[in-house]
C-alpha cells in the first residue's frame, strides 16, 4: 500500500460513521420530517456527508501524524508509521491535509446549512486544539481524553444539522451521552496505554507522566455513571420504555471495554479494529438491530 494512503489512516473510516447516530436521533425525534422524505434523497445526502466528514478526519490524521512525530518513536507499533520512518515528505502530505480540509468545507458553506458548515469546522478545530501547541490538550491529564472524545458530540451535530433545519437542536442529554460513552473509550485506551507502556508510556503520551491507575479507573468510572445518567434522564424526558429495557445490553458493552482494558496482553486496539472480532462485530450488531427495532415501534413524547 501506498505510503501516502498509509499515513492517512483511511481504515479508520468507520469513526466517521458515528455522524448517523446524530441523524438517526433528529428523524426518530422528528418523524414528520422522515415521513416527508425521499429515500432516494436521504441515502444520496447521507453519502455526502460522510465523505465530508471522513475527509475532515483524514485531515486532522494528517495533522496528528506530524505533529506526533516526537512522541511515536517511543509506541512499540507506532514508531512505524510511514512519516517517522521517512517513507513520505512532509510538505507534501501537508498539503494533502489542506486540501481535503479547504474542498470539504467549501462544499459545506455551498450546499448546506450554516450549523452544519461550522459544526464540520469544528472537527478540523478540535483537531488543531488537541494536537498543536501551545494548547495541544493531548498533554494534559484528563483534558486529552476529554476534548478527544469532543468529536462524538461533533459528530453527533454533523449528523443532525445534515438534516436539522438550523433552529432546530438535539437535546442535551443525548450531546452529554454521546461524549461521555467516547469519553469512557479514550480513558479505558490511556489505561491500557498506561499498564502495558509501563516506563515509557509518559514519553509516548505525556499526560500519562501525570496518572495513575486509580485515577484511570476513576474517569472510567465517571464517564461511565455520566453515560448512564444522561441516557436515563434522556428516556424519561421523552418517555422511551425501550430505551430503559434496552439498558442492560448497553451496561455488558461497557463491560466488555472494560475487561478488554484490564485483560489485554498488547494496547488496546482502536474501535474500528475491535468490530474485526466476529463475537464483538455481532454483539454490536444485535444492539443496532435492537435500537433500530426501538426506532420504529417506540413513540416520542416531547
Amino acid at each position: 500500500m501506498n505510503a501516502y494512503v498509509r499515513a492517512m489512516r483511511l481504515g479508520r473510516w468507520p469513526r466517521s460513521l458515528a455522524i448517523f447516530v446524530g441523524s438517526a436521533a433528529f428523524f426518530f425525534l422528528h418523524r414528520e420530517n422522515l415521513a416527508a422524505a425521499d429515500p432516494l434523497k436521504i441515502g444520496l445526502h447521507c453519502g455526502i456527508i460522510f465523505l465530508l466528514t471522513w475527509a475532515i478526519s483524514t485531515a486532522n490524521y494528517i495533522i496528528n501524524e506530524i505533529a506526533d512525530v516526537p512522541y511515536d518513536v517511543h509506541h512499540p507499533t507506532k514508531r512505524n508509521r510511514p512519516l517517522l520512518q521517512g517513507e513520505i515528505h512532509q510538505g507534501v502530505f501537508l498539503l494533502a491535509g489542506l486540501a481535503l480540509s479547504l474542498s470539504s468545507l467549501l462544499i459545506a458553506w455551498n450546499f448546506f446549512s450554516r450549523p452544519f458548515f461550522f459544526s464540520l469546522l469544528a472537527l478540523l478545530l478540535a483537531g488543531f486544539i488537541y494536537n498543536i501547541k501551545p494548547v495541544r490538550t493531548k498533554d494534559i491529564p484528563f483534558l486529552d481524553s476529554i476534548s478527544e472524545s469532543a468529536n462524538n458530540p461533533v459528530r453527533f451535530l454533523i449528523g443532525w444539522f445534515a438534516f436539522a433545519s438550523p433552529g432546530i437542536f438535539p437535546p442535551w442529554t443525548l450531546l452529554l451521552c454521546w461524549w461521555s460513552f467516547g469519553n469512557f473509550l479514550m480513558v479505558a485506551k490511556r489505561l491500557s496505554e498506561f499498564r502495558l507502556l509501563r516506563d515509557k508510556a509518559g514519553n509516548y503520551r505525556r499526560s500519562l507522566n501525570r496518572h495513575t491507575k486509580t485515577s484511570l479507573l476513576s474517569g472510567m468510572a465517571i464517564s461511565a455513571i455520566a453515560f448512564f445518567v444522561t441516557y436515563f434522564l434522556f428516556a424519561v424526558e421523552a418517555k422511551l420504555q425501550s430505551f430503559l429495557y434496552l439498558a442492560p445490553l448497553v451496561i455488558v458493552y461497557f463491560f466488555i471495554f472494560f475487561r478488554k482494558t484490564l485483560k489485554e496482553k498488547e494496547v488496546m486496539e482502536e474501535p474500528e479494529q475491535l468490530l474485526m472480532h466476529p463475537a464483538f462485530a455481532a454483539y454490536t450488531l444485535m444492539m443496532t438491530v435492537a435500537y433500530f427495532i426501538a426506532f420504529l415501534l417506540d413513540s416520542v413524547y416531547r
